[in-house]
């Protein structure tokens, strides 16, 4: 994936999974899982939006784990929905599996380097 900034990779990282679920099945677990990973694939984005405006460090340090607790819940999602074959397109369950974890070990690193800096 090319570099962009953080919040352009979340908010690319929040529509492809909203491509995800848009081909996933109508069934009861395409249904359950396709909500559920729905709102915390997304939540990221927005969570991270509001993270940039923290009114203190602590402030922005509890919403950056906010977006780091998010990615984690999207992250196994995503592993469910792979291991179930709830999609279309398993090049794209890749990817995201592969950019939700890049986006996990930026948050640890992020959060750690806050944290240092309080």
């Amino acid at each position: 994936m090319k570099k962009y900034n953080l919040e352009e990779r979340l908010i690319t990282f929040s529509v492809l999974i909203i491509e995800i679920v848009n081909e996933m099945p109508n069934s009861k677990a395409g249904k359950t899982m396709s909500g559920q990973i729905i709102r915390s694939g997304t939540s990221v984005a927005l969570n991270y939006g509001e993270a940039q405006s923290g009114e203190s460090k602590k402030d922005f340090i509890h919403k950056m784990k906010l977006v780091l607790k998010e990615l984690r819940e999207t992250f196994v999602a995503l592993k469910i929905i792979h291991k179930a074959k709830l999609f279309l397109s398993e090049d794209k369950i890749i990817e995201a599996k592969k950019e939700n974890n890049e986006l996990i070990s930026i948050f640890v690193k992020s959060i750690e380097t806050a944290n240092k800096n309080k």
